[in-house]
């Protein structure tokens, strides 16, 4: 379950079942992060009961609690990540990258307003790499849109 909860995007194979093993196994469920995380992707609740009895979810509770966004059957699973990041990499790198690293930073913020003027800064930072201009020049030529940056 700690490698899920590393991952940007989190898919799982109708197979996949998650656990905390180390509270199962006399130690803790806390380790590599989990219990930052956890609580933080699927809710106090959920996280607790997952983290405190070492109850092992199978795909589809794990998608019903949120701790994964898709669930695809198992002779599936990589090609749908695979395609999924391709089409990541159409997008604009340092808006994807910007994005990311506001997600987190917006998660530790103390008000809305500050969320906000951390997003303003990082669209004002994003309109330097052209990616805009090239956005609407694509859209107007009806072609794919291609980033630099």
């Amino acid at each position: 379950m700690c490698l899920t909860l590393g991952a940007d995007l989190r898919y799982a194979s109708e197979s996949a079942v998650f656990c905390s093993a180390g509270i199962s196994n006399g130690l803790t469920s806390s380790e590599l992060g989990a219990t930052y995380l956890l609580p933080r992707a699927i809710g106090t609740a959920n996280a607790a009961e997952i983290l405190l009895t070492g109850r092992k979810i199978d795909a589809t509770e794990a998608l019903r609690v949120g701790l994964v966004s898709h669930v695809v059957p198992d002779a599936d699973i990589v090609d749908y990540a695979l395609d999924t990041a391709e089409e990541m990499t159409k997008l604009s790198c340092f808006g994807v990258m910007m994005t990311k690293q506001t997600m987190w930073a917006n998660l530790e913020i103390n008000s809305l307003a500050a969320a906000i003027e951390l997003e303003n800064r990082n669209q004002l930072l994003a309109g330097y790499t052209g990616n805009l201009d090239e956005a609407i020049a694509a859209f107007r030529e009806k072609r794919p849109a291609v980033y630099k940056e």
